[in-house]
């Protein structure tokens, strides 16, 4: 039977689509593989680690029928790329092997049955389903995932907290030094419902939503998530425990802030990053009316010194900072300018966007 019949980038975009999640050593062999289901005139790929499960479905041509088998997922990718982007290839199944050709090329592949493969259990009762545009949880997962703890004997920080409320869904992310909160507006409204994304769940997310026109629909259960997007339905084991309470971090009332340009402000931190030693990445800003300096120095006794001039007429405030962890802020918005909120120098600093209450970025200081 032929399994499949298609130009060589129709097969390979539907298989990267769902073997992000594949890992090439696994205790289980088979997990090393995809589930090809072929029904009717449809096809079906699906992949898992126990943990996720992705599942796309595609037309690709071949006989019509029905078939099931799998097969090594990276292998399958890795001979594809190999071949000319315009070329029609084919799989044919044959006893217990599939036959991949392509031109004059030709691979026999071993394959393993398809009731070996083990299917993540869907939860029974999901919560209500709504939906954001695809761009939307893109861009929210971009200004948050950077965030997320990598890790952490604290479990729960190892990834992003979901909290859809009303007509607000808010993503969290934090590893204990800073904070990254951003929210966006639901055309529905939805009862309460809190969930942890596994940091692999967020990754895999962020590369297959794309900026094109398009809901994604959402489902949260007690244990699972549920998304579904163009084409593509994604099951996800949720991380089990208590997130800290967000809103006790992010500061309320802090009496200094200077509004500035964002660009300016990363690129002065990034020359100045360079003098920071490998292992302490510590800048110090003095902050007086009328000017922001920000230094650095490092082992060899090397110094960077830079001067901004701003708008301000607050305090005066010499406050230190992990460099990194205000780069990677900065570097992963867009807008023009930011405002800085700080209290003194041993209090966390607050990072918004002027006039949009839905980012917040707090960062605790470091001494200096």
């Amino acid at each position: 039977m032929i399994v499949l019949k298609a130009p060589q980038d129709k097969v390979l975009a539907a298989l990267q689509s769902v073997a992000g999640i594949v890992e090439r050593r696994h205790t289980l062999p088979i997990l090393a593989n995809v589930l090809i289901r072929k029904t009717g005139g449809q096809l079906q790929l699906t992949t898992s680690d126990l943990e996720i499960q992705i599942r796309t479905t595609a037309e690709l041509g071949g006989d019509e029928g029905n078939f099931t088998t799998t097969i090594g997922a990276r292998k399958l990718i890795d001979i594809l790329r190999t071949m000319p982007t315009d070329q029609t290839v084919s799989l044919e199944s044959s006893a217990a092997k599939l036959v991949l050709k392509g031109g004059k090329s030709r691979f026999t592949l071993q394959s393993l049955p398809a009731e070996d493969f083990p299917l993540v259990q869907e939860a029974a009762n999901f919560g209500p389903v709504f939906s954001v545009p695809q761009k939307t949880l893109k861009d929210l997962l971009g200004q948050v995932s950077f965030a997320m703890a990598v890790h952490d004997i604290r479990y729960y920080l190892n990834g992003i907290l979901f909290v859809a409320e009303g007509k607000q869904l808010s993503l969290v992310a934090t590893d204990g030094h800073r904070l990254a909160f951003a929210s966006a507006t639901l055309e529905v409204e939805v009862p309460r419902q809190e969930v942890i994304l596994p940091r692999k769940t967020v990754i895999e997310m962020q590369r297959l939503l794309s900026d094109a026109e398009g809901a994604i629909e959402m489902q949260f259960a007690n244990n699972q998530a549920k998304f579904s997007f163009g084409g593509m339905e994604f099951v996800t084991k949720l991380v089990e425990g208590k997130f800290p309470d967000y809103n006790r971090v992010i500061p309320k009332a802090h009496k200094n802030s200077v509004t500035l340009g964002r660009a300016t402000l990363l690129a002065s931190l990034q020359r100045t990053a360079i003098l920071t030693s490998d292992k302490f990445k510590g800048v110090r800003l003095n902050l007086e009316p009328g000017t922001l300096r920000i230094a650095s120095n490092n082992a060899e006794q090397e110094e960077a010194q830079d001067e901004l001039d701003i708008d301000y007429g607050g305090d005066a405030i010499e406050i230190g900072f992990n460099v990194t962890y205000l780069i990677d802020a900065l570097s992963n918005m867009s807008q023009d300018m930011v405002k800085l909120d700080l209290a003194d120098s041993n209090s966390s600093a607050l990072l918004t966007i002027p006039e949009n209450a839905n980012f917040k970025y707090v960062v605790m200081p470091m001494r200096i």
